[in-house]
């Protein structure tokens, strides 16, 4: 039970994972429970189970199996993320349950699959479970058949797929399994029931009996299509609506039901057969053979072939000529029928594909039936009726209507009767209006046809037409017709029974909505005269049918023709009866008085009854007929005639006007409308006319009245009443076919006032038609037309007004179901109409025989004639109907043509065709059109030109959608040609973004485009990705990632990347046109793309979409126009406005933190932001922010951002926590405000980053990875921002940045930012770059100094100067850091750059003799020691402080981007300008120095000059700023680092003040890495520019030296100080001294080598006093960067490893204080940089030496403890130095007992002095050995020499004697320079240089020494603030020694205790010097000591005198 127990313990994730099957059953047990429990099914608890539900299904153990079947079953029910299992679980299912024994397991796994297809997961499910059929295992293929059926049972044929099953099906029947055949009878049955016959095709080829078997069993089932009883989660509603049912025993629900069982087409679950190869080879012959018998066994041959019910898609074009052939000319009437049929089952067989050619055969067809044989018509009906499937009713309309006003009855009678077959198949949206009409006049005219036959026909026809699209549509076209008629029509519609078998009722209410869209598919035309549906879609006219108004333009006056149709002309009597009944009679009878007064009062009565009168019971027609009567419009009286007219215009404007009614009054309106005094109120009438009869009819009527007279006068004012009366109406519906000849005729009136009128309007409707117009007008004589271009001129640029009246009444009927058609049919649709009003020719006739054979010859010359004879056809005819007989196959054949130079003239006869034809073109696109795409493949690029322009021309006239239905496109990119793909991608990548719908065959160009996407040639694949997004638009991305599913792995994953980044740019689709008043109307051809242009109405352009989505985040992007939402939100939002804006909830953000890591959410990173980025933040936000704030963040009116942003300006301080709580988040919103281009909205942003930036600076907060990952890379981008405000805002932010967040992490940002292509951007990133190295020097580059210059260097050669001038600058600043190793570093340049860079550091040396550029590098190590490569980040936070370095820093920074915060003050030097607000702010006062300020000393020491104010500039701060110690050390040291010499000095002699005191000193801490930094940044200016500088006094520099040695050396004296120095700090400061120590400029000045002897001395110091942890980590570091950098000389490192065995030897008294981690972790790092074999690679062995030393001294003091201190590297596994430890312990193991007496040696002397010889020579031999190896030879030594000090009596001479005189010598030097050393320690510390920090053995008491150092210290400062100076020696000192001491080097001869004093003597002298130097000439005191020596030596005399001096201070207080 012990086992039982464990597993009982754990967490039940891992119980299920148990390898006992007991733990797991368990485990599945609670795993059901705790599923049924959680009731949120997006708890984050189901992530825990993801990966293991595969487990739970595929348990070996049948008992758990059963249970872990149970829990994935409840898993799936109930979890969010169930889907994604879906794949593994289901195939787990698949293979490891359903071939289970037991009943119950397969139930389960039954239940499991069909959950999950309720879970939207159907086609996995599916996919799976039709792998399964092909297992072994019969048991699993009943299981899945079972499945399927039981999927399809429940769920139904719409969501079970049922094509991929039928295609398996017949596979199942034939398997030898008895029990798979059964299940499969069943699931076919089960099929059966939904898709019915559609499943004989698939099964026909199944064994007889098995057949008759399903046969059986098939009839016995019911004939109600079954329901779906189970439904999908996003099919609640409908399940609702079944259970409803269910509960009212309803029977069905019609629509519903009965979709499912058309869903599946037979034709789609057959496989094409390929017949053109299987064709008889001699059929062409044959069918053309004399005898009739011959060419009936063709045609029989053929017909056997076309039986097949699927064909393969191929070049069927001669077939179908040949079979037209026969039914068009053959006298055989059996042959005629044969060869219908044949064409019939083409048409079947080929489907869409036969579309192509169609247009050729129906024509023949329909000439064909005046064949009255019945089998023949029949045969004819067929071929007709299945062709018409294979196209649209547009395409043949132009065929149909050409053949309904033949001579022969049967010909009308058999185009009605097709018609009206062909209407059943229509729906409204594919019988729009346009198409119709023109039908509709025909039909009407057949009504009246004298053969009885043609008038049912057309009864018929028209009966269908009213059923399909419903009695409204219909009406209006027939209004001429009689009651009896329209009854008889009536009742045909009632008998007609739709092609789905519906009686139209429920089709007509369900189209109703629907109409309108559709119908406008095809306007998409994108061209520039702009097209709407109407006009693409109907054919141009070809004589009578079509002569009314052009389709749209009848559009308002169908609308009054519906209203107006039962109005009859009334007889004169019926009119007077009529109007007695609303007039008073007086006013009746006086209307004809002879005397005018008694005929104006009449006519006022008349006007009153009017205004009075009920308008619905106003009897118009009466009352216009009463004013017609005598004298009607003869009226001479002027005043009567203007009453006259002024009433028509009112009874127009009240009562319900009709045409009949107004052609009463027309005549005499028009008479008068010339009249000076009436024809005003003529006009009025007209235009009230126009408002109720429409505008086009009452146009049509008057132009032709006025016409129909002689009067000029009322032709000029006709024409120009109709001009105003377009503007006010505007051009919808106008027809101007119908006087445009009146208008010709005005124009070639004699009478002026005529043509200027005429002009004048066609200058109006050019501005709704366009340049189309004057094609009417190009026959006129030149000086006309001059007048007409003028015309055309002014108005050109011009945009139509907006009407501003309309057809009344028209508006409420139509507005349902018209609304979408009349807005593109508006006036946009007259530019297209144009091209339908011009007079075709037909051309058919001359497109003889003989043309086409010429065209076809196989002379290129013959060829050639032929075509320029079809040229001259075609310009002659300039514009031509469709019909151009066999042209189109003559010419398709010349575009592939041998010769080029014909296939370019086929392309300009193809484009003159195109301007030709017009809309006609449509039907030859599949004929003509996909031949001209294919010359897109040429090689020749002037052929490919000329076919886009000529596919270009064609698209203009036919719109897209002709081209992008059917597979013609996608088997045109199936063609592997680069050139044709490139072609046609960018020709789709141009149209598709302007369309708003495309034809679903779109879908099949998808494989082709992926095909592209990874094409060999890189423009094909560039040009596939540029056509990505505009197929995802129409597509949808879920799709086309389907679509990508089944590509290759390799693909697909290539693929869905590239879909991804097609996402983030996806266009929008262009808006559907706005249904503003009109707005149609007013914008016809303006700009090329009707769909562009509407999206116009947002306030954004479709050309950014990028822009458009973000905007208000996105998530308002696509609302109506700003300012509704406003106003109606704004009184609620103010009422809870004023709490928190921010709500702070705990630990928000690490969980934000931890799901990103965890992939739970998107990662902030994007090209652009898309919607799902945008939605994610805002849930995130809604979280922490409030309500009202998150509704206007996310708004789409920036002016709301604006202001929510102020908003949070005010909050910004009081809401601090909340604000840095979720700072995350606000820095997400504002990344996507970048992406915005308004100005007002970014320097908001760019203010708030400021002031955000700032607060976090005081809060002391630092940036997290996750926050700067997320912020900083997208405000780089705008450091590229054109604007000068916005760059040097972002550039002061940035600047900001490296205070919250360390400059090494951001300059890898600033790196990426240098790839921009943007030259601003990439500027402005190098100049940051150099500021961040000059402020914080080399360190700062990240990863490496020498990779990252690289990458600068490489900008040098940029095209861009501003550029090249930044990566100059950044160069030089880096060279001004580390010299000329900058040259090493930047790799190899192009001499050219080379020059430039070299001129540019000779150019700034020359610049900066101060060179005040390094004054920032202090900020350097002082936050950027983390980031050295070896160190970790974690290591020491606290020096990490910003406030600190405030001060020393920021100058530099902020000067160099000429933004400096504070105005300098006059006395500080330039360089620095101070915080003074921080300085003010820092409070903490830590010893009261400055107390003493106020006192003058003048006379204090009188001899004293008193120096010159410079070097007093620090005095006058003192007084007024430095109210705080740690603000006065802070500036105090900030001055060290300065340029001037005199200042640093100053400087350094104030804080040597400090150190000297003991009590005092403690005032530095804190501030030590601050004060070695300035240190360090002064020797290095020291060492690139002064040195360099032969302006500069070399003695200032000697005393600059001796200053920050002597400082230094005070310092490294105080352990606790020294200890302070961090890892990163003293790695500078070494390298800053050894490079001092090897500077030979620093040697040749006098005094030099002092300054080297006491670095020596100072090294030394630092190496025994620092931090020793610090000190290793240093060196080490130290040590990689030099043996890395090649730049350096190698005595470099020789030095660094010196002082590192000098650490060494020390270790077994500081082993204790290490931390060996961390020591070990830096070995770990050298090692990775320089593992053994690179390290043997080195030119010397000593670093490696130096390294195994280290370790193995470590192991020994340690043992094997020190494996356990290797915590802090990362993968140990890895490490080279844990393999190293290992071997060293075992190694030192049996030395363990010499180590251990070792470790005692310093402290007992000689303890056992017994030793037997023979362990003597053992010893002795063994170290003798070491001193002989190479690697030990220095350890060995050492041995030697404590050996010696033990046993000094030991003979070494047997030893030595056989070896050469060279070893004897290098042992016997070795010894010496250990003594040296040994001695020298104990001997320096006895007299350093203040010795109140050691033990001092001259100070008798430590009382007695610190008095004398307080009051020394407060006379010096007090001396120091006058100017004075501080020491009384006089000038003897240094200068007058000779430097004749020896240099202490580390590995000098042992010096004399003298020299070590003197040589600190003769230092300190120098440094006191300092200050005197510049004036001082006379001597006061000359031999006096210096202070060490006083203070060691005498304290007493120094007492006194300090007495003496503070004395005569109190006094002078006094």
């Amino acid at each position: 039970m012990g086992d039982d127990s464990e597993w009982m313990k754990l967490p039940i994730d891992q119980k299920c994972e148990h390898k006992v099957w007991k733990a797991r059953l368990n485990g599945y047990e609670e795993a059901l429970k705790l599923f049924q429990k959680i009731e949120d099914e997006k708890s984050p608890e189901w992530g825990k189970y993801l990966g293991l539900i595969r487990r739970f299904v595929t348990d070996s153990n049948a008992v758990a199996q059963l249970k872990g079947l149970e829990a994935a079953l409840a898993f799936i029910e109930n979890a969010h993320v169930a889907g994604k299992t879906t794949g593994e679980v289901v195939s787990g299912v698949v293979t490891k349950v359903f071939n289970q024994p037991k009943a119950r397991a397969k139930e389960l796994g039954m239940d499991i699959c069909l959950m999950y297809i309720e879970m939207e997961k159907n086609e996995v499910v599916q996919d799976e479970l039709l792998k399964g059929l092909d297992n072994k295992n019969p048991k699993i293929v009943v299981a899945c058949i079972e499945t399927l059926r039981k999927a399809l049972s429940e769920f139904g044929s719409k969501i079970v797929t049922l094509k991929p099953v039928v295609k398996v099906l017949p596979k199942q029947f034939e398997s030898r399994e008895k029990a798979v055949r059964e299940e499969a009878k069943l699931l076919a049955i089960e099929i059966y029931k939904w898709i019915r016959d559609a499943l004989r095709p698939p099964l026909q080829n199944i064994n007889s009996v098995q057949l008759k078997e399903l046969e059986e069993e098939w009839v016995k089932l019911p004939p109600a299509p079954p329901k779906q009883s189970r439904f999908l989660r996003s099919q609640q509603d409908l399940k609702a609506k079944f259970e409803q049912q269910q509960a009212q025993g309803d029977q069905s629900d019609g629509d519903e039901e009965e979709e499912p069982a058309a869903a599946v087409d037979p034709y789609e679950l057959l496989e094409p057969v390929e017949i053109l190869s299987k064709m008889p080879k001699d059929f062409y012959d044959k069918i053309e053979a004399k005898k009739w018998q011959e060419r009936k066994e063709a045609l029989e041959a053929v017909e056997v072939l076309i039986k097949n019910p699927k064909l393969e898609n191929g070049d069927y074009g001669d077939l179908v000529r040949a079979l037209k052939k026969v039914v068009g000319k053959d006298a055989n009437v059996m042959l005629v029928s044969l060869a219908a049929k044949c064409l019939a089952g083409l048409a079947s067989g080929l489907r869409k594909k036969f579309g192509t050619y169609a247009g050729q055969v129906v024509p023949t067809i329909l000439e064909k039936f005046k064949e009255k044989k019945p089998q023949v018509v029949q045969a004819l009906q067929e071929a007709i009726d299945a062709i018409f499937l294979t196209t649209t009713l547009q395409n043949l309309s132009e065929d149909i209507l050409g053949v309904m006003d033949n001579k022969n009855p049967s010909i009308k009678q058999q185009a009605s009767l097709f018609l009206a077959r062909s209407f059943r198949h229509c729906t409204q949206a594919t019988l729009p209006k346009s198409v119709l009409k023109p039908f509709c006049a025909a039909l009407i005219k057949q009504v009246n046809d004298s053969a009885p036959e043609v008038r049912d026909a057309a009864f018929e026809a028209l009966g269908t037409a009213m059923k399909v699209v419903g009695e409204k549509a219909v009406n209006p076209f027939l209004a001429d017709l009689d009651k009896l008629k329209l009854d008889k029509i009536k009742e045909s519609a009632d008998k007609v029974e739709l092609a789905g078998g519906k009686k139209g009722g429920a089709a007509e209410k369900k189209s109703a909505t629907k109409a309108a869209p559709p119908a406008e598919a095809p306007s998409k035309s994108s061209a520039p005269p702009k097209k709407t549906h109407t006009a693409a879609a109907s054919k141009p006219s070809a004589g009578p049918p079509r002569k009314g108004k052009p389709a749209s333009a009848g559009k308002a006056k169908k609308t009054s023709e519906s209203k107006e149709i039962t109005e009859t002309e009334l007889s004169v009597e019926v009119c007077e009866e009529l109007a007695a009944g609303v007039l008073p009679a007086s006013c009746l009878q006086l209307l004809d008085s002879s005397n005018w007064k008694e005929r104006l009062a009449s006519m006022e009565e008349f006007q009153r009854g009017v205004e009075t009168m009920d308008t619905a019971a106003m009897p118009c027609q009466a009352l216009v007929r009463m004013l017609a009567k005598k004298p009607g419009w003869k009226e001479t009286n002027f005043q009567v005639m203007q009453m006259k007219l002024h009433v028509v215009a009112l009874v127009a404007q009240r009562g319900t006007f009709s045409k009949t009614s107004a052609s009463v009054v027309l005549d005499g309106l028009v008479d008068k409308i010339g009249d000076v005094k009436c024809g005003g109120n003529a006009k009025a009438a007209l235009t009230a006319i126009g408002e109720t009869c429409s505008l086009p009819w009452t146009a049509e009527q008057v132009v032709s009245l006025a016409f129909a007279q002689k009067n000029p006068k009322n032709q000029a004012e006709t024409l120009n009443w109709l001009a105003n009366a377009m503007k006010e109406f505007g051009f919808a519906g106008i027809n101007v076919k119908g006087f445009i000849n009146n208008v010709k005729t005005a124009l070639g009136a004699t009478n002026p006032a005529v043509r200027t009128a005429a002009i004048t309007l066609l200058g109006v409707m050019y501005l709704y038609m366009g340049q189309p117009l004057r094609m009417f007008f190009e026959d006129e004589k030149p000086a006309l037309l001059a007048q007409i271009d003028a015309e055309f001129e002014k108005m050109q640029g011009q945009s139509p007004p907006a009407p501003i009246r309309c057809t009344k009444k028209a508006s409420a009927e139509e507005e349902g179901d018209e609304g979408a058609e009349q807005d593109e049919d508006g006036g946009a649709a007259a530019g297209q109409d144009v091209m339908d009003l011009l007079p075709r020719t037909d051309i058919g006739d001359k497109i003889t025989s003989d043309l086409v054979s010429k065209i076809g010859d196989k002379n290129w010359k013959v060829r050639k004639e032929g075509l320029d004879e079809a040229a001259a056809i075609i310009s002659e005819a300039k514009f031509i109907t469709a019909n151009i007989g066999e042209l189109p196959l003559a010419l398709k054949g010349r575009l592939c043509d041998s010769n080029k130079i014909l296939v370019q003239q086929t392309l300009s006869i193809l484009q003159q065709l195109a301007t030709a034809m017009g809309p006609g073109l449509k039907q030859h696109v599949r004929s003509l059109g996909f031949p001209i795409i294919t010359v897109l493949g040429d090689s020749k690029l002037n052929l490919r030109t000329a076919a886009m322009a000529t596919l270009l021309a064609w698209v203009e006239q036919t719109g897209m959608k002709d081209w992008l239905e059917g597979e013609d496109l996608s088997d045109e990119l199936k063609r592997e040609n680069p050139f044709l793909r490139q072609e046609v991608l960018g020709w789709l990548a141009e149209k598709l973004p302007t369309l708003r719908t495309v034809p679903g065959d779109l879908m099949l160009c998808v494989p082709q485009l992926f095909a592209c996407l990874e094409d060999r040639n890189a423009d094909v694949r560039k040009k596939a990705q540029d056509a990505l997004p505009t197929f995802m638009m129409h597509l949808s991305y879920e799709k086309m990632i389907k679509a990508a599913g089944k590509l290759k792995p390799a693909s697909k994953d290539q693929v869905v990347a590239m879909l991804e980044k097609a996402r983030a740019v996806m266009p929008a689709k262009p808006a559907a046109p706005a249904k503003a008043g009109g707005k149609g109307s007013a914008e016809p051809s303006r700009a090329p793309s009707a769909s562009r242009s509407a999206a116009a109405g947002e306030d954004f352009a479709d050309a950014k979409p990028e822009a458009k989505k973000v905007r208000g985040g996105g998530a308002a992007a696509k609302k109506a126009p700003a300012g509704k939402k406003p106003a109606t939100k704004a009184p609620k939002d103010d009422e809870d406005r004023s709490g928190p804006i921010f709500i702070f909830v705990p630990n928000a953000k690490e969980q934000r933190i931890k799901e990103e890591k965890q992939l739970k959410i998107l990662k902030w990173n994007f090209m652009t932001p898309r919607d799902e980025y945008v939605e994610q933040l805002k849930t995130q936000m809604s979280t922490c922010f409030a309500k009202w704030l998150l509704d206007e963040l996310f708004h789409f009116d920036f002016q709301r951002h604006v202001k929510a942003i102020g908003v949070m300006i005010e909050r910004l301080n009081s809401e601090s926590d909340a604000t840095i709580g979720c700072l995350d988040l606000i820095l997400k919103w504002f990344t996507l405000r970048f992406f915005e281009t308004n100005t007002t909205i970014l320097m908001k942003v760019l203010e708030y980053l400021k002031l955000l930036f700032t607060m976090l600076q005081k809060e002391d907060y630092h940036l997290t990875e996750y926050e700067a990952i997320s912020f900083v890379p997208y405000l780089i981008l705008k450091v590229g921002e054109p604007k000068d405000v916005v760059r040097k805002d972002v550039r002061a932010i940035l600047a900001m940045l490296c205070k919250v967040y360390p400059a090494s992490k951001l300059f890898p940002f600033l790196m990426e930012g240098t790839k921009s292509k943007n030259s601003k951007q990439r500027a402005e990133c190098l100049e940051e770059l150099g500021c961040l190295i000059e402020g914080y020097g080399m360190i700062v580059c990240q990863p490496t100094p020498a990779k990252c210059l690289k990458e600068i260097a490489v900008h040098i050669g940029d095209r861009d100067t501003s550029v090249r001038n930044a990566a100059l600058n950044t160069v030089v600043a880096a060279y001004n850091v580390c010299g000329d190793q900058v040259y090493k570093l930047i790799g190899n340049l192009s001499e050219k750059d080379l020059s430039m860079l070299e001129e540019r550091i000779k150019r700034s040396a020359k610049k900066t003799p101060a060179a005040p550029a390094k004054q920032s590098a202090v900020e350097k190590t002082q936050r950027e020691h983390p980031t050295n490569p070896s160190a970790t980040f974690l290591r020491k936070p606290a020096q990490e402080d910003p406030g600190k370095l405030k001060i020393m820093y920021r100058t530099y920074r902020i000067q160099s981007r000429q933004n400096a915060q504070h105005s300098d003050h006059p006395s500080i030097p330039k360089e620095f300008q101070l915080d003074l607000d921080m300085i003010e702010t820092d409070k903490s006062s830590v010893c009261e120095l400055p107390d003493l300020v106020q006192h003058k000393l003048d006379e204090l020491l009188e001899p004293l000059v008193i120096p010159e104010p410079k070097i007093r500039s620090v005095s006058p701060h003192f007084d007024d700023l430095h109210s705080s110690t740690a603000s006065t050390i802070n500036f105090v040291i900030s001055q060290v680092a300065s340029g001037d010499i005199g200042t640093s000095i100053q400087a350094l002699a104030q804080i040597d003040e400090v150190l000297r005191q003991e009590d005092k000193a403690d005032v530095m801490s804190g501030h030590i890495d601050q004060l070695l930094i300035a240190t360090i940044m002064q020797l290095r200016l020291i060492n690139s520019t002064h040195l360099a500088d032969d302006r500069v006094d070399k003695r200032d520099l000697i005393k600059l030296y001796s200053c920050i040695m002597g400082n230094m050396l005070s310092l490294f004296s105080m352990e606790a100080l020294a200890r302070e120095a961090s890892m990163g700090v003293l790695k500078d400061l070494m390298h800053s001294l050894i490079t001092l120590m090897l500077d030979s400029r620093v040697e040749d000045v006098e005094d030099g080598t002092q300054v080297i002897r006491s670095v020596n001395l100072l090294v030394i110091r630092v190496l025994e006093h620092s931090d020793q942890t610090n000190m290793f980590s240093a060196l080490l570091v130290l040590l990689q960067d030099t043996l890395v950098s090649t730049a350096g000389s190698p005595k470099v490192s020789e030095l660094v490893m010196k002082c590192l065995w000098r650490m060494i030897r020390f270790l077994p008294e500081t082993i204790n204080s290490l931390n060996l981690d961390r020591i070990l972790l830096d070995v770990h790092n050298f090692m990775k940089v320089f593992p053994k074999e690179k390290l043997k690679q080195l030119k010397t062995d000593v670093p490696h030496r130096t390294l195994k030393t280290l370790c193995h001294t470590l192991c020994k003091l340690t043992g094997a403890k020190i494996l356990d201190h290797l915590s802090m590297i990362e993968n140990r596994n890895e490490s080279e130095l844990e393999a190293f430890l290992r071997r060293a312990v075992k190694h030192t193991g049996n030395l363990s007992g010499t180590k251990s007496d070792r470790g005692t040696e310093k402290t007992a002397h000689g303890t056992d002095d017994r030793m037997s010889k023979a362990k003597v020579s053992d010893i002795l031999s063994e170290i003798f050995k070491k001193i002989g190896s190479k690697e030990n030879t220095k350890e060995g030594l050492t041995e030697l020499y404590e050996y010696k000090q033990k046993y000094s009596d030991a003979d070494l001479e047997p030893f030595l004697r056989n070896t050469s005189q060279f070893f004897q010598s290098y042992v016997e030097r070795g010894l010496r320079v250990i003594e040296s050393e040994r001695e020298g320690k104990p001997r320096i510390q006895s007299t350093t240089v203040i010795p109140q920090h050691g033990v001092d053995s001259s100070v008798s008491s430590n009382n007695e020494e610190l008095k004398p150092a307080v009051y020394y210290e407060r006379l010096k400062i007090l001396r120091q603030r006058q100017g004075l100076e501080n020491t009384s020696r006089g000038l003897g000192g240094s200068e007058d020694e000779p430097p004749q001491r020896p240099a202490i080097s580390l590995l000098s001869s042992k010096p004399s205790v003298a020299s070590s004093t003197d040589m600190l003597h003769s230092k300190l002298s120098q440094l006191k010097e300092s200050r005197e130097l510049y004036q001082q000439e006379h001597n006061t005191h000359s031999s006096s000591p210096t202070r060490s020596h006083t203070r060691s030596a005498s304290p007493a005399a120094n007492l006194d005198d300090l007495k003496k001096r503070l004395e005569r201070i109190k006094s002078n207080r006094q």
